[in-house]
């Protein structure tokens, strides 16, 4: 009962920030093999949690979690400096999912960013791949956005499963298909389509600098720096502010692309759990499933049908234009409705055609119509079966 008493919440901030901010306190302290002074631990710890404080409340509510976690027996101090009991150990243990590294750098660059991701359990492998560049943001894009790769994570298969991603997206989250692997687009075309998640979309040129652009912003960090975004996924995760006495503090909006912070592992209960990926919210709402895609889109087709009975079909770039025009709600990118084109054709939603004869006539609609899928190239939609 009064280690429940003395493990209380603070009115300083709210449950869920203190169950964060006391675990890495106690993990702080945990390891090495003297723990770490007072004054060590604000300097390390400080980057991470203490960002939103002033110099002075970040010594106080510091000094507050340490005496929490005396009180309760889980750091006693020893010859100036602070070191985890037994149980302290224990608990620290429990936090990180596994046993407490000897320095403070594996512990900050891999656990406490397994923890952010919810990988702590992890087998070792995984984990240790955190600390390269390529592997940490594998791991955020994966847990981002939900993603299956199959294999090693190269960035063709992730830039793939990022376009599935995007795709899904653009029929307003409502398509349960597998479709990573499985769309036939060109490697630009699917590149420009997973481009679609970034808050500023367009062609990042490489399947590596589109990988390290939407790792950067899905952990809020303005640098690609594998350095930098590490810090600030763990500034996402664990980074508390004071709140005024008595309040409530109610979660921050977030940019539509970001992680969602959800359950984190609680110091008092002395077993973590896993954090749930959040999965990117649909770009506008009101978009169709792929079903009434393809309905809205043959309508249109009908609307801007040439040719004769047997063979009526529509340049893709006029339909384009009346769907852009008639749908501005759904605010559909030109490269994600050639893409939803493509995948209601391969679902056999609707059938696309090429243009076999060409000339300086009907040069620009052919240019602006085409749409590459596999090893073809379409620029009509079929009206008549």
């Amino acid at each position: 009962m009064q280690n429940a008493a003395i493990l209380e919440k603070s009115n300083s901030m709210d449950a869920e920030s203190v169950d964060r901010l006391r675990g890495l306190v106690l993990t702080r302290f945990a390891c090495g093999p003297r723990g770490a002074t007072k004054a060590e631990a604000a300097m390390d710890l400080a980057p991470i949690a203490g960002t939103r404080f002033a110099p002075g409340q970040w010594r106080k509510q510091l000094e507050r979690e340490i005496s929490a976690l005396a009180a309760a027996g889980l750091v006693a101090a020893k010859q100036g400096r602070m070191e985890a009991t037994t149980a302290g150990l224990h608990r620290a243990s429990a936090f990180l999912g596994g046993d407490v590294p000897r320095r403070w750098s594996e512990v900050r660059d891999l656990r406490l960013v397994a923890i952010a991701l919810g990988l702590q359990r992890e087998p070792g492998k995984r984990l240790q791949s955190l600390a390269t560049p390529d592997g940490l943001r594998v791991a955020i894009l994966e847990t981002s956005f939900k993603l299956k790769v199959k294999g090693v994570a190269t960035p063709a298969r992730l830039r793939e499963a990022l376009a599935a991603a995007a795709l899904k997206r653009a029929f307003g989250n409502k398509s349960t298909a597998e479709l990573a692997g499985k769309l036939g687009l060109s490697a630009k075309a699917s590149r420009l389509l997973a481009a679609q998640l970034s808050r500023k979309p367009r062609d990042f040129g490489t399947d590596s600098r589109l990988i390290a652009i939407l790792a950067a912003e899905s952990t809020g960090s303005s640098s690609t720096d594998p350095e930098a975004v590490r810090l600030a996924l763990l500034r996402q995760f664990f980074a508390v502010a004071p709140a005024k006495p008595g309040s409530v503090k109610r979660p921050a909006k977030r940019p539509p692309v970001e992680p969602v912070p959800l359950p984190v592992p609680r110091v008092e209960e002395a077993l973590p759990v896993l954090i749930a990926p959040a999965s990117p919210p649909p770009a506008a709402v009101g978009r169709p499933d792929l079903s009434g895609f393809a309905v809205e889109v043959r309508r249109q087709a009908a609307s801007a049908a040439q040719g004769w009975s047997g063979d009526r079909k529509a340049y893709i770039s006029h339909v384009w234009r009346n769907i852009r025009e008639t749908h501005q709600g759904w605010n559909l990118s030109e490269i994600e409705f050639k893409c939803m084109l493509a995948e209601a054709h391969r679902s056999g939603q609707l059938a696309l055609a090429n243009a076999d004869l060409k000339d300086k006539n009907n040069l620009k609609d052919v240019q602006d119509s085409a749409v590459v899928y596999r090893n073809a190239v379409f620029h009509f939609i079929r009206v008549d079966p």
